[in-house]
């Protein structure tokens, strides 16, 4: 009997942290889907909402970094001026893993589809993210993007 209430506990624990698990990474997919769709209407302010608003972000790209959101939003409008030119952005979450309670990494890759550009020729790259919870909402504080092509 005792044995049979140690394996009942051991499966309620495992699925309740895949419960756990589960609801996180279903959170940060669905920041990342909010920012893919804010981009697809052409608002970058909106897309800006799954980063922190705050000075301690960091964005990685090629070979430099800028920290802050202001500045992160002022580098996507200079590169991204219009409609036109973001495109329509398709994102793959290859990867959404929970580090810790209120953290969790994301691998990525990201595409972007221009009219009257050549798909050979449509930007796109992969990404690295650390998502956060900070106060009450899932917010990315780090992100490393590459870029290959564009």
């Amino acid at each position: 009997m005792t044995r049979l209430l140690a394996l009942a506990l051991f499966f309620a624990v495992s699925l309740a942290a895949s419960a756990a698990e589960t609801g996180t990474a279903a959170s940060v997919r669905g920041v990342l889907a909010a920012q893919q769709d804010a981009w697809n209407r052409g608002d970058i302010v909106g897309f800006m909402k799954g980063y922190w608003q705050s000075e301690q972000i960091r964005f990685a790209g090629g070979d430099g970094f800028t920290y802050g959101w202001q500045a992160t939003l002022q580098n996507y409008r200079r590169r991204y001026p219009d409609a036109a030119t973001m495109g329509k952005l398709d994102f793959d979450l290859v990867e959404v893993r929970e580090i810790a309670p209120d953290m969790a990494y994301v691998f990525g890759k990201w595409h972007l589809t221009r009219a009257n550009e050549p798909p050979d020729k449509a930007p796109h790259g992969l990404f690295t993210l650390i998502v956060e919870r900070k106060d009450g909402a899932w917010v990315i504080t780090r992100d490393h993007s590459s870029a290959a092509g564009g």
